[in-house]
């Protein structure tokens, strides 16, 4: 970021151009917010129209409303829900900062493109996991989101009721809903389909989400002695005589069961298969699973992300960036997250952020040309 004091912070809203994206990384709401810090705001031409938000409306709130080659020439801070493509950043100062989901893991070329430009990429989703940054978490507050909407999605290819419904011509019977995986998806995802009717279950390899499954009112399904926590809150890789234990109690459950939900991540991993094609098997036709991580490999075999596939007369739902098709109310929360995230180091005396060695650590990528993070460093 540029060290001059004489002028306002310029911070650039980077319209979104990653396909299936229709998030935006800022609001009129955030946009305002940053100007009463003593920002200057630039929002690509746009930049809100598939979240629903016009120019007008940001340019109402106080933004300049400008050209991608505008913004990022002039940007102190360029902000994103995806990294801007590096080949459309030739121009950006040198230091400045980019701020967004970039991918780290999955994308490593992209990094090293940020770092010949000589940009401080900073990777929301390396966020760390504790009690001052969880407004700016963007994985939790996007990942809430895709829990409802997978039950929604669930229900509109269920073609039966969620509830359990006592008329004149006899009773139907609730759904059976499975979730696997408690972090936050899952658990909104339990929420959901409880208050939606349906007799809800759910598993983890985290002993600790026991608690948390029963607060909702569903009922726990664990397997003795089968327990894996991995650091930051998420799950760990189980070994093999682990996964047979996992295999076998979602064999005997999962054959019951109307709607399963499957969340399971790995942070920089594939992630875990839980159900397996034999275990589809023993569905009843008419069934429905939503995969929502589809797009990093699948819990569920056979499932592609973005389509809905028919095995054994199960409809297995690829989920792809399930949060972009509630764009209005994930921009919303994404908005917040970053600007949460930028007003907690805001220095007064420069009229622009200073990041703590425990945040920016940790979610710096590059800084002076080199890729600076211990995870991508060591690559």
């Amino acid at each position: 970021m540029s060290d001059s004091t004489a002028s306002a912070c310029t911070i650039f809203i980077a319209k979104e151009a990653a396909e299936f994206e229709r998030r935006v990384a800022a609001t009129p709401e955030t946009v305002k917010k940053f100007i009463g810090l003593g920002a200057k705001l630039l929002v690509q031409k746009g930049a809100g129209e598939t979240a629903n938000i016009a120019d007008d409306d940001y340019a109402a709130a106080g933004a300049e409303i400008v050209t991608q080659a505008v913004g990022v020439k002039a940007a102190d801070i360029i902000v994103g829900v995806q990294g801007v493509d590096p080949a459309k950043m030739k121009s950006v100062q040198k230091g400045a900062w980019l701020v967004a989901g970039l991918n780290p893991v999955g994308d490593r070329k992209r990094v090293d493109a940020y770092a010949a430009l000589g940009v401080e990429a900073l990777a929301m989703e390396f966020m760390p996991r504790i009690t001052r940054a969880q407004s700016m978490d963007i994985l939790s507050s996007q990942s809430n989101l895709s829990g409802y909407k997978a039950v929604l999605e669930a229900g509109a290819h269920y073609g039966r009721a969620f509830p359990m419904m006592m008329t004149a011509a006899g009773t139907v019977s609730a759904a059976r809903c499975f979730v696997m995986g408690v972090g936050v998806a899952g658990l909104q995802a339990i929420a959901t389909a409880r208050r939606l009717g349906a007799q809800v279950s759910a598993t983890d390899v985290r002993p600790e989400t026991r608690e948390q499954i029963e607060s909702l009112g569903a009922k726990a399904v664990f397997a003795e002695g089968l327990e894996a926590d991995g650091e930051g809150g998420y799950a760990a890789e189980l070994t093999d005589e682990q996964k047979a234990m996992q295999a076998e109690l979602v064999s005997s459950h999962i054959a019951k069961q109307d709607i399963v939900i499957t969340t399971a991540l790995i942070p920089g991993r594939p992630a875990p298969l839980l159900v397996s094609d034999s275990q589809l098997a023993t569905m009843r036709a008419g069934s429905v699973i939503v995969d929502l991580a589809a797009e990093a490999g699948g819990n569920v075999e056979g499932a592609v992300a973005g389509e809905v596939v028919e095995k054994h007369g199960v409809k297995i739902i690829g989920a792809r960036n399930m949060p972009s098709s509630m764009a209005a109310d994930s921009s919303a929360l994404f908005s917040r997250n970053i600007f949460n995230f930028l007003s907690a180091f805001w220095d007064k005396e420069t009229g622009k952020p200073v990041l703590d060695e425990e945040i920016g650590d940790a979610i710096r990528l590059t800084k002076d040309g080199a890729v600076v993070h211990p995870r991508l460093a060591q690559a």
